[in-house]
Order: C-alpha cells, then structure tokens, then sequence
C-alpha cells in the first residue's frame, strides 16, 4: 500500500504555502487510490475545491512523473482537469488540479460509462503533441521485444497507457481520465486496446469487449504484425513482474486481442483479413 500522508501531516510551511494560493482549507481528506505520490487529497477551501498531489523531493521518481504530468498538462483540456497551480516547498512538490466531482468508471457488462469513455477516447486521438520529450511505447517495454518488433510500435499518439477504472473519473457531462505519469508516444489504437482488456477483466466477454474495440478506426487498421509485437511484449513484461502462474489471466485476456480481422493498410495497397498464423509469436 503506498503511504498516504493527511493534511494535517505536511509540513507547516507547505501547508501556508497552499493556503496562500488557494485560501483557508476547510476539509481536506485521503484519497486511498494511485501508486506514485505520497500525498494525495481533496481540498476543500474557502475559495474552491482542489485535487492535491504531492511528493518528497528525496523521491525521484514520484518527483519526475509529477513534473512530467505539470508539463503535458496544458495539451489535455477536455481530457483532464487542469492545474490550477504549483507549489514547491518544505521539501516537497506538489500540484493543485481542479477537483472533478466525479466517480470512479464502471468497467461491468452493460455499463452506462462506455458511451463517455469512448468519446473522450477519439478527443484523445486529437490532442496534439507536446512539447516535453515523451518515452515511446517501445521504450515502455525496453528488454520485452526485439528490435524488429520495437519499430513496429513507433507512433506519434499521446497515449494515457494506465485506463484502470481508477484513473477515469465520470461526471454527467464527460469521462476524465486522470493520472498522466505512465504516458507514451505510440500508435492510436493502444489506449483503446488498454480499455478492452480492462473490461474483460471486469466481466464483459471478449467477443463483446472486441466488438466496443471494433468502433475505433485505428484498432480495424492496425497491423496485425504490430497488435502481435504489442501483445508478445505485454506478456512478456507482466510475466517477468509476477511471474508465470499469476501472469496466466492477464495474459489470456490480451491474448485474446489476436486474430482481430484488420483492414491493414500500407501506402496505396491494402490487405484485408490479413491472417495472423504467420506471425505466431514464440512463448518458448
């Protein structure tokens, strides 16, 4: 469980430093969800609610992926709430985002969220690309494929790369998704993907989950060569971080992403259906 600091456990000069910006706190509660920052809360001031995230200047890695997510955050409107402002001090980092009075996504079969996630899915293909460098998708899964596999995944989209039901927040009007740390540049359909292997995990059937993947274009257009490469990495990864036997559903789950009838294009020519049996992966 990542430790989880209150309000009233910052320190004093950080505390004032806040305040100063946002105005006198009137409630402050843990938010008990997320892996990277040591301080997490909802704000609530005289002035206006906010989502404070928060770590030590000692962590480097909490400390490198809240600086990441400052500087890519002014390309996510529409997409994710914006940072209302940023406070340095008492040896700590932290990131005022306006509060979204929303709700964890709901991933089960029949879910009423699906429509709003898809639709903030497409708006995330549009986002253009930011100026701060951005570690490609291959580089996410360095030591998982090889070099012909890692140039069938270079890509140019912002991708969010950690849609767990967490991480998307849904209020009446849109879904938000939140918590921008992991994110990659890569081909467009890998978020969507991402989000179909979640809700298989939470119950929908494969075949249904694939066909909510079917409405993306870049999902019916991707090369099945670089789905494979994707797919072969994936389990790769997860099975050298849990192991073979705690890996086995996860990766039946993404397994399961293959023999998907893609309408694969390259320049002027096309190929349809292509057949995925040439392509077979070695588990050995």
């Amino acid at each position: 469980m990542m430790e989880r600091v209150r309000w009233d456990e910052l320190p004093s000069d950080l505390r004032a430093a806040i305040t100063a910006r946002a105005g006198q706190v009137t409630s402050a509660h843990v938010v008990p969800e997320g892996l990277h920052c040591t301080a997490a809360l909802k704000l609530r001031t005289e002035r206006e609610s906010l989502f404070l995230k928060g770590v030590r200047l000692t962590d480097g890695p909490g400390l490198a992926g809240l600086k990441f997510e400052q500087e890519i955050n002014g390309i996510l409107t529409g997409v994710c709430p914006p940072i209302n402002f940023q406070v340095e001090a008492a040896g700590w980092y932290c990131l005022a985002f306006a509060y979204i009075d929303g709700r964890h996504a709901d991933f089960t079969p029949g879910t009423e969220d699906l429509p709003s996630i898809t639709l903030t899915l497409r708006r995330m293909r549009t986002l253009r690309n930011p100026r701060t460098p951005v570690e490609s998708l291959a580089g996410k899964f360095k030591g998982f494929l090889s070099p012909a596999e890692a140039e069938l995944l270079t890509g140019s989209c912002l991708l969010h790369m950690d849609s767990n039901p967490h991480n998307v927040l849904v209020t009446p009007r849109r879904a938000h998704f939140v918590d921008w740390a992991r994110a990659a540049l890569g081909p467009a359909w890998v978020d969507p993907v991402y989000m179909a292997t979640w809700l298989m995990t939470y119950g929908c059937p494969p075949e249904d989950a694939l066909k909510w993947l079917s409405n993306f274009t870049s999902w019916r257009q991707a090369d099945p060569r670089a789905v494979e490469a994707f797919v072969a990495a994936s389990c790769r990864q997860w099975t050298d971080q849990v192991g073979e036997a705690d890996a086995k559903e996860r990766n039946e789950r993404f397994t399961r992403l293959l023999g998907f009838p893609h309408e694969w294009s390259l320049g002027s020519g096309s190929l349809q259906g292509v057949p995925l049996a040439s392509h077979r992966i070695d588990r050995s």
